[in-house]
């Protein structure tokens, strides 16, 4: 039996601080290192290990999987000290995660588990039909891997589990980033359907898990600006935006990323949609692409922007601003008149007020004037814990362009 998983008699208890429970006691799934007692016992207990935390008065507030070196020290599992986290814990959580996605979607292809918000703090789990693709994020959940990925064959009966642990979070955590396929085999590519189109992905060599599913929504609501005209997609990883724009009708598509990788996924993703001759795919740095593009006179009736994070830390808000205000500057000033913006930020740093002021600041600068119609998010299988808002990471604006 994992350590971690041993029955709750014999987990150590952790107080908080006199003044300091109010926040973890109303509901909150973190708890700071500051907010606990940290005194010799807590300081050597092995990262990862579960404890049952208490008020400075004795009250039980749960189980939590505690880190005695990172920031957020403590991570609730259950409100319930008396909870066993074990193969049929993950297998419940997850049973719950499946009946909210099949209520969500009607394929087995969407995020599965989204870390606190479904109940599981430091795991990721994205769905690609009976393959797996899973982030575990923290020293809790890396020593309860073996009973979490057992529940997943329990549950989901996958062909292949991929583990694509090679996050930052990881180095906080004191952990070391791997890539493996921990069950079963896979051979790269795997396709999946989204907005009933066909992708081909890649589990173990694409970003993140392999595909991004947070904008499913938005891909679809984007395409309905782009029957008979032109579309420029800025960032096209493997082709989700512009290739839904093709299948709506577009008439040309340019998808531009630096990953031949990527731009080779998509160009396979095109042909599987028959959408081949109306797509084209080019290497080159978004901003690089975007100024020649304007230089040449270029216009399009639809521009996509969706970067990656500009923003990995809070030193890097500044000039993450300063470069969605650029990025919304060249894109606009592609827009054919009487056109459309789709742009998006992933920085969970950049909040979406300040976002909104640097796009509006960029279509000033373009001298270009619009409507925003819609204000958007990620798709629902990436919930938000009602604790923690800064976890709606993604945030996004079409703007119709005058």
């Amino acid at each position: 039996m994992n350590e971690s998983s041993a029955p709750a008699t014999s987990r150590p208890t952790l107080r908080l601080l006199p003044g300091h429970d109010k926040r973890a006691a109303s509901g909150h799934p973190w708890v700071y290192s500051n907010e606990i007692a940290m005194d010799a016992a807590a300081k050597a207990l092995p990262p990862g290990s579960l404890v049952a935390l208490t008020t400075a008065n004795g009250k039980t507030l749960g189980t939590a999987s505690f880190n005695p070196h990172t920031l957020i020290a403590a991570r609730f599992l259950s409100r319930d000290a008396a909870t066993r986290i074990d193969r049929a814990f993950f297998a419940t959580r997850l049973e719950r995660a499946l009946t909210l996605r099949h209520r969500l979607y009607p394929e087995p292809y969407y995020r599965l588990i989204h870390a606190e918000a479904d109940g599981l703090p430091g795991i990721i789990l994205d769905r690609f039909g009976d393959v797996l693709s899973c982030q575990i994020n923290t020293a809790g959940m890396a020593l309860l891997e073996e009973e979490f990925l057992a529940a997943c064959r329990d549950v989901l009966n996958p062909r292949a589990i991929v583990l694509r642990n090679d996050t930052a979070a990881r180095g906080l955590e004191g952990l070391a980033g791997e890539d493996r396929v921990a069950v079963g085999e896979v051979a790269p590519p795997v396709e999946i359907v989204e907005n009933g189109a066909r992708f081909a992905i890649d589990p173990l060599g694409g970003q993140k898990t392999g595909w991004f599913y947070d904008q499913r929504e938005n891909r679809h609501l984007a395409s309905r600006f782009a029957s008979g005209g032109r579309v420029l997609d800025a960032y096209c990883f493997g082709g989700g935006f512009g290739i839904l724009a093709a299948l709506a009708g577009a008439e040309q598509v340019l998808a531009v990323d630096r990953s031949d990788t990527a731009l080779k996924l998509a160009a396979r993703s095109a042909e599987l949609n028959g959408v081949g001759a109306r797509c084209r795919f080019a290497k080159g740095d978004a901003f690089d692409e975007l100024e020649r593009l304007h230089g040449q006179g270029e216009r399009f009736d639809l521009v996509i922007a969706d970067p990656p994070a500009f923003a990995r830390s809070k030193k890097d808000l500044g000039p993450a601003l300063r470069g969605y205000r650029k990025l919304a500057r060249l894109s606009a000033s592609l827009v054919a008149k009487g056109g459309t913006l789709f742009i998006a930020s992933c920085s969970h740093q950049v909040e979406t007020e300040a976002f909104a002021e640097a796009v509006r600041r960029g279509l000033q600068d373009a001298q270009r004037d619009g409507r925003i119609i819609a204000t958007t998010g990620a798709a629902p299988d990436h919930p938000v814990h009602p604790f923690l808002p800064e976890s709606a990471y993604l945030k996004a604006q079409l703007v119709a362009l005058d």
